[in-house]
């Protein structure tokens, strides 16, 4: 429905010639339809009347909305340059190369110790 049409039935209901059933049975709209406009009009005439205050609340709300759009994705970005930095770090870390086993350096009395760095000595069986 136009704006025009929507202006005139708000008008006739706010001037109290018809109420908010009549004027949606006449335009065949619901009364919740009716209600809306009236709520609508209403509340922009009152944004008008608050003059650049009233458009100022409107741009600082979308500033406001960008501003934890852009927090959100500098969050995003952070959380993602961690992880790059960890997975960087990790790769980066020796890997502790393991010894061979050589059975020329064991001798009897030791058995198997020590082959792999252990302190823990053990004898061989039988003795």
């Amino acid at each position: 429905m136009p704006a025009e049409d929507k202006l005139k039935i708000i008008l006739t209901v706010l001037g109290g010639s018809t109420s908010i059933a009549e004027a949606a049975r006449q335009a065949k709209v619901s009364e919740q339809s009716v209600g809306n406009w009236k709520r609508q009009f209403i509340e922009g005439g009152r944004r008008g009347l608050e003059g650049s205050a009233g458009r100022g609340n409107d741009r600082e709300r979308e500033l406001q909305e960008e501003i934890s759009e852009l927090k959100a994705a500098l969050g995003e970005a952070y959380i993602e340059l961690r992880a790059r930095r960890r997975v960087t770090e990790y790769r980066q870390v020796p890997t502790r190369t393991l010894r061979r086993f050589d059975a020329r350096a064991v001798s009897p009395s030791q058995g198997f110790a020590d082959s792999w760095g252990s302190p823990v000595a053990r004898t061989p069986v039988g003795r």
